[in-house]
């Protein structure tokens, strides 16, 4: 509504003065202000604000009169009253200059095309030079108490007990006295109640104000007696009677409110009591209390003293109250509190301590509610030095106020639109987004009665995003328009909210957002011959503005385009026969209020026929109010609307629902509706020609609501969301907002005859709303921040105030909705409603705080409840699907005592916890166990904590697992520790083994690394622990933690008996579990394998690794003798010492070798030495080729092949190819290349490759001979096999074991031979392995299954060209395929030494998963 914006000014008076002003009265239109002290009177003018003239008396006038103590103006400025001490009158005639004569003129530069074209021009920009007269003195014989002014008449009381009447030109000409005892007062004007009932013997008027809407006078006697006085007949000098406020005694000031027909009266006890007179019997009511509350201001809500003044803002929108000890406060006419100088910034320092209130001695709002004039009495003025002569100070605080309070059409759009003195606020986002939305959906406003729904969604969800950050859009008001025309009058925003169109004094200007540019009339003769009268809205691209034409002396419907230049030539002008009050847009409707209290509605249509974009108005109906208005100063706003009482039932006729029913009228704070009459016979329109259609009448007025500050309802309509585009929304005060809601028969049934089709559903916020976003289910709102400023000087306005900036707010208000419907036995609607917004990202919110406050009202109830609502709402609860964690989540932001009560009501804990398990809900039911831990014994909370541990593990849920160790743990040990936290989003690990963040194991590297051309090689054969397993491995004989060991194991062996690897190594690198020595317990037990082919089936499947296939040239590959690896490798490994990625930045320091106590090896004597020896020789003398980024990709054909793999195997680092240009000249031949890529395209994923080789190294640390030799098959690494089968030669190997491998690898290759032929070349390959296994004749075996052993490998030509595993590159194509990752060994038999070292060295080969 109004909010501080700013410091405040400090005015000072170029007058040096002993005389401090204690008084500021503003003139009737607020551009002047008469500054009084106890001998002078001065006149200020408000634009610049400047001391025009000043009045002093001379010693021997003041001696005879008295000091100065009140001032009042005549309505036409042309005198002032005084009163003074001793009883007398003083009035002065204010004289204007000559023609030429200014005070202060602006200066323009030469050749400045502001010139003087219209007569009067200079006098709206000119401070002017007036002069003061005394006429003659008037006595009264009394001393005055107050005085007030009339149109040609001036009311004085007087001490004695009279009511003087003066005429303002001919003084003694018709005064008259009444005498207040003769005033007959009772509590109603009805004279059944007997006559004077008020004792007025020795009572005088302390305080009067005229309200010429109820036409009468509010009174406060001296005793502290409320009245009100009103004529019997026309003129006030006949009889007067009188109503007074009963068991009121302790008034102390009064101001009237005109637009709302109020009174409020300032109280001793510090509150405001804002009195209405009853239409029918004319007794004064009490319509609401403005106070402060203990709950904002426990500090000062009590202390404030008696209420000192009062003031009602120029639009009567807020009243601006100071009381004795000091402060101001603000509030909205219906009681909604906007702020308070009395507490946080204000009264504090920002080191905690207080602040001495400004004391206020008088108060005066300027022009259009811009400004308040404020004199002190407690801030220092100026010279301290200087006692006797001071500079007098006036304190001039600046406001922003919203546009709906003088130029309310904005209320059908989701725009927040404030006014400053010289520029606007406004709620949008980026121009670009919303501008290509508006353009999408420009044709919402065309000839169709019914909008497309792709004209609203499309709005409502850009505005939604658009509204969601805090920032204004601050545009400045055109300067050259503003010194003119100052001050803004009206401000308007499009639908759209790209367009703002402001009008001061005389013209209009607009802006655009887009284009950033105001657009002001070329011609200054066309602004200065208008002025806006009725308000300006938006249609489509039009400006509407209902003005007065100074030339015609006409009232004018006038309609500007947006595009064209500000000019009359480009105007639709409609001529008026009335003056306009209010104006608002519906569609392509324009409502218009006219003062003779009629409203007449138009039609506005686009024409097409010419060349501009021009519209046609026409008249479509006229109303006649003036039997409902007695005085159109009180209609506050008109509104055009789709709703009425029947919105509910017409489910098959959506036409209606879009077209203008109803008229919303607020009548001084009355909602009164006037709905289309259709009782009479109906006449289908499809039956009746367009230009015949005549609009039906409408019915007598209805109040709908009282106390109504502000109306929203929007033109568009959104099926899904009936119930809330349908609605009226009202503002209403310190009594918050009414929903008046259509009900809605559910699934087309016929409704109940005794089921009303509306409800008004009252509901309390914390925000000032400003406007609604419907399909949102949000009020947007603004709110005054202060920011504290420690100056070095105390006295300084910045260190005394705050600077004070406004704020966007939003409140989400649908769970207040639910609830009244639900208090109300409306739980079937409530459901529709909640259905129907369950998409909105803030729905689970809503649910929560409805459960949440009605538990916090129901549980921490003094008295018993009747009949409670918290188990229908948690029925109502249960019929969404995130029933679950709204209650959890409500339970864990309550306190613990409350908790009995919701479970209760909503079910048992234990079996909430068991729904969110069959529902897969860990995270939730992690929530549940916290609430289990503190209601139930530990043995129930151990029992679900294992369930959902095991759970958890079987999901793979990881940091779950964690949190249920350490909550685990803490049950055992006795400890109520800090309970587990409800887990985040779980992190997706769907590569593999994230335990390289926590472990020396770190053998690849990310791609940032090879770019930066270092490698970091870190070699170990042991398995570290994790930091996670730390904790709970120290003491392993606890009970407690052999529970837990007991599950993990349980666990592992379920992965291990379903032969998933992958799984398994995720749960030992996640949970830090201790897989070698586990491996090492079960060597003969689970970790046996039976069925090697099953096994290597699955490995396949759950690495995503390819089936080998034969390539179509092997029988006569070139690269099956030896003839082209010498070249290939002496080529590449000159290449690899040129190149910068492999010289001296590598990392080949000797790795840390760690024995464990479980160390299978270690038994192993010679062959382990030999290992640990060979390990330590460093990898890059193996290194055959190397690949590296792509710098540009596509440039180049990378190597790959065209066998398509699975998705999930094509994520790959990047593109990759080969470094060295040297590469690119071998001559390799097609059936060459062919082979690489076929032997490329048999490899899986990089990452499954380095996973593979990181479960090769723990199970050959662990002796599970078996499943190495499972996973070199899948690698098809002859080096791994002829390792096994060198081991197999110990004694410490058991038979079982050799005979098991024995029997798998027959399996494979009879496998093999009939399923999957592309294994034979491996199997081949590795023949000796497999003759020394076997311990039979060569002769024996089939000639065509082995080849020599001295022969070149069919798996060399591709080991040749594979990254290391630090490179995790790709080779990719047009189907992506990824590369193996370690360089395989060179398998010539000669390098026995080699073949032993190198399956080591790549088994200790790792990656992180990012």
């Amino acid at each position: 509504m109004y909010f501080l914006s700013g410091w405040p000014r400090r005015l000072l008076c170029p007058l040096r003065s002993s005389e401090r002003p204690f008084l500021i009265e503003p003139s009737a239109q607020r551009f002047y202000l008469a500054v009084l002290s106890e001998t002078q009177i001065s006149i200020w003018f408000s634009r610049p604000s400047v001391l025009i003239v000043s009045y002093i008396e001379s010693g021997k006038a003041a001696a005879q009169f008295g000091y100065y103590q009140q001032v009042e103006w005549k309505p036409d400025d042309s005198m002032i009253a005084v009163t003074a001490a001793n009883g007398y009158l003083l009035l002065f005639d204010i004289i204007a200059g000559s023609d030429e004569k200014y005070l202060y003129e602006p200066v323009y530069p030469k050749g400045s095309a502001r010139v003087k074209v219209t007569p009067g021009y200079k006098e709206e920009q000119c401070a002017p030079a007036l002069t003061l007269e005394m006429k003659k003195p008037i006595d009264l014989e009394a001393p005055i108490s107050c005085l007030q002014t009339l149109q040609e008449d001036l009311l004085v009381a007087t001490a004695d007990g009279y009511l003087h009447m003066l005429h303002w030109d001919s003084v003694r000409n018709g005064q008259r006295a009444v005498n207040l005892c003769t005033i007959p007062f009772s509590l109603d004007l009805q004279s059944s109640r007997g006559g004077p009932c008020l004792d007025l013997g020795s009572v005088h008027i302390r305080d009067m104000e005229y309200c010429n809407t109820l036409d009468g006078f509010a009174l406060v006697f001296d005793d502290g007696r409320l009245g009100f006085i009103t004529p019997t007949a026309n003129r006030l000098a006949t009889d007067l009677q009188g109503v007074w406020a009963a068991d009121v005694s302790d008034g102390t000031c009064v101001a009237v409110n005109n637009k709302y027909r109020l009174m409020a009266f300032g109280c001793a006890s510090g509150s405001v009591l804002v009195y209405m007179i009853d239409s029918s019997t004319g007794s004064m009511q009490l319509s609401h209390k403005l106070e402060l509350t203990p709950k904002h201001y426990p500090d000062i809500w009590n202390k404030t003293g008696p209420v000192k003044m009062l003031r009602w803002s120029p639009d009567c929108s807020v009243v601006m109250v100071t009381w004795d000890c000091g402060g101001l406060s603000l509030w909205s006419v219906f009681g909604a509190h906007l702020f308070c100088t009395l507490g946080e910034d204000f009264a504090y320092r920002s080191d905690g301590t207080k602040k001495e209130p400004l004391k206020i001695s008088s108060m005066s709002w300027g022009v259009e509610g811009y400004h308040l004039w404020v004199i002190s009495s407690t801030v220092p003025y100026g010279a301290e030095g200087d006692d006797k002569l001071q500079q007098a100070g006036i304190l001039q605080f600046q406001f922003i106020k919203s546009a709906l309070t003088v130029n309310p059409c904005t209320s059908n759009q989701e725009q927040v639109l404030l006014q400053g003195e010289d520029r606007l606020y406004l709620t949008c986002g980026d121009p670009t987004q919303a501008h290509s939305v508006s353009d999408k959906s420009s044709s919402r406003d065309s000839g169709s009665p019914v909008p497309r729904p792709s004209a609203s969604t499309p709005l409502s969800q850009g505005l939604s995003t658009l509204l969601g950050h805090k920032h204004w859009q601050v545009v400045q008001i055109h300067s050259t328009y503003l010194e003119t025309n100052w001050p803004i009058r009206f401000a308007a925003i499009d639908w759209s909210g790209q367009c703002v169109a402001v009008a001061g004094r005389r013209g209009i200007a607009h802006y655009s957002l887009y284009t950033r540019k105001w657009k002001l009339f070329g011609n200054v003769t066309q602004e200065q011959n208008m002025s806006v009268t009725g308000g300006l809205a938006w249609w489509n691209d039009f400006v509407v503005v209902a003005c007065y034409n100074f030339i015609d002396r006409q009232e004018e419907l006038r309609l500007y385009v947006r595009s064209s230049n500000l000019d009359n030539a480009f105007a639709s002008v409609t001529k008026l026969h009335a003056s306009t009050l209010l104006l608002n847009v519906f569609r392509d409707v324009v409502i218009v209020f006219r003062a003779d209290c009629s409203i007449c509605l138009y039609s506005i249509q686009k024409r097409h026929d010419s060349p501009s974009p021009s519209v046609s108005v026409e008249l479509l109906q006229e109303v006649s109010m003036s039997r409902y208005i007695p005085h159109p100063g009180l209609v506050v706003s008109v509104t055009l609307t789709s709703v009425r009482t029947e919105t509910g039932i017409t489910l098959k006729a959506p036409q209606q629902a879009c077209s203008a029913e109803s008229i919303l009228l607020n009548l001084a704070g009355q909602l009164i509706m006037l709905q289309r009459d259709r009782s009479g016979p109906q006449v289908r329109e499809k039956d009746t020609p367009a230009n015949q259609t005549k609009l039906l009448p409408f019915c007598p007025p209805v109040v709908l609501a009282q106390c109504v500050e502000n109306v929203w309802t929007t033109c568009r309509s959104n099926r899904k969301k009936r119930h809330l585009m349908e609605a009226l929304w009202l503002s209403c005060g310190e009594a918050g907002m009414k929903v008046w809601l259509p009900l809605f028969p559910r699934d087309h049934r016929k409704p109940h005859s005794f089921l009303s089709r509306r409800i008004m559903l009252p509901f309390l916020i914390n925000i000032y709303p400003l406007t609604v976003l419907f399909e949102d289910a949000l009020i947007l709102g603004a709110s005054n921040e202060t920011v504290l400023f420690d100056g070095t000087g105390s006295s300084s306005l910045e260190a005394l105030f705050p600077f004070c900036t406004v704020e966007r707010t939003s409140q989400i208000y649908l769970h207040h909705i639910l609830r009244q419907l639900l208090v109300r036995n409306l739980g079937e609607q409530a459901l529709m409603l909640a259905q129907s917004c369950a998409s909105l990202p803030y729905f689970p919110h809503v649910l929560e705080l409805m459960v949440h406050v009605v538990l916090e009202e129901e549980a921490t109830s003094r008295e018993p409840i009747p009949d409670p609502l918290l188990p229908t709402v948690a029925k109502f609860v249960t019929e969404f699907p995130l029933f679950l964690q709204t209650i959890v989540h409500c339970a864990r932001k309550t306190e613990y005592a409350l908790w009995n009560y919701l479970f209760a009501a909503v079910g048992n804990p234990k079996d909430l916890f068991e729904e969110c398990l069959m529902a897969q809900d860990l995270d939730t039911a992690a929530s549940y166990l916290i609430i289990l831990q503190n209601m139930e014994v530990p043995a129930v909370s151990r029992q679900h904590a294992t369930l959902l541990f095991n759970t958890a593990l079987e999901q793979g849920k990881w940091d779950l697992c964690r949190h249920m160790i350490r909550f685990l743990k803490a049950i055992g040990s006795g400890e109520s520790e800090t309970p587990p936290s409800t887990p985040t989003t779980q992190q997706s690990s769907t590569g593999g083994f994230e335990f390289f963040r926590n472990r020396s194991i770190s053998l690849s590297q990310s791609a940032d690394s090879i770019s930066g051309g270092k490698f970091h090689l870190q070699k170990t054969l042991s398995m570290p622990f994790g930091p996670s397993s730390k904790g709970w491995c120290k003491d392993t004989d606890s009970a407690e933690n052999l529970y837990i060991d007991m599950m993990l194991w349980r666990h592992a062996r379920h992965l291990l008996e379903q032969v998933r690897l992958r799984d398994l190594g995720c749960f030992s690198a996640q949970l830090g579990f201790e897989l070698i020595g586990w491996l090492c317990r079960e060597r003969m037990r689970v970790a046996r394998l039976d069925d090697f082919v099953t096994a290597l089936k699955c490995l396949h499947k759950d690495f995503l690794w390819p089936f080998p296939v034969i390539p179509a040239c092997s029988i006569n590959s070139p690269l099956k003798n030896g003839r082209c690896r010498p070249v290939l490798s002496s080529r590449l490994l000159k290449s690899q010492s040129e190149d910068s990625l492999l010289n001296s930045d590598m990392d080949t320091t000797p790795p840390q070798v760690t024995t464990a106590n479980h160390r299978w090896l270690d038994g192993l004597g010679v062959v382990s030495k030999e290992l640990d020896s060979a390990s330590s020789l460093g990898a890059p003398r193996t290194q055959d080729a190397f690949l590296s980024p792509l710098i540009n990709k596509g440039e180049e054909c990378s190597i790959g092949s065209a066998t398509d793999l699975t998705e999930t195997s094509s994520m790959l680092d990047g593109d990759w190819t080969m470094v060295d240009e040297n590469v690119s000249t071998l001559s390799l031949s097609q059936s060459e290349l062919e082979h690489i890529s076929m032997e490329l395209a048999n490899k899986g994923p990089h990452k499954s490759q380095v996973q593979l080789r990181y479960l090769l190294h723990v199970f050959m640390e662990a002796g599970c001979l078996e499943w190495c030799v499972v996973i070199g098959l899948i690698l098809r690494d002859a080096g791994v096999i002829k390792q096994v089968v060198g081991f197999l030669d110990s004694p410490e190997v058991p038979a079982e074991m050799v005979q098991s491998i024995r029997a798998g690898l027959i399996a494979v290759d009879l496998w093999a031979s009939s399923d999957c032929p592309g294994y034979k070349p491996f199997l081949s390959l590795i023949g000796p392995q497999l003759l020394k296994l076997m311990e039979v004749p060569v002769e024996q075996v089939q000639p065509e299954a082995f080849q020599p052993a001295g022969a070149t490998k069919l798996s060399d030509p591709p080991l040749l060209l594979l990254p290391r595993a630090e490179d995790r590159g790709a080779v990719t194509s047009a189907h992506p395929l990824p590369l193996d990752g370690p360089a395989g060994p060179s398998l010539d038999d000669e390098e026995h030494e080699e073949q032993e070292d190198e399956p080591l060295d790549e088994g200790s080969y790792d990656c992180t998963l990012s």
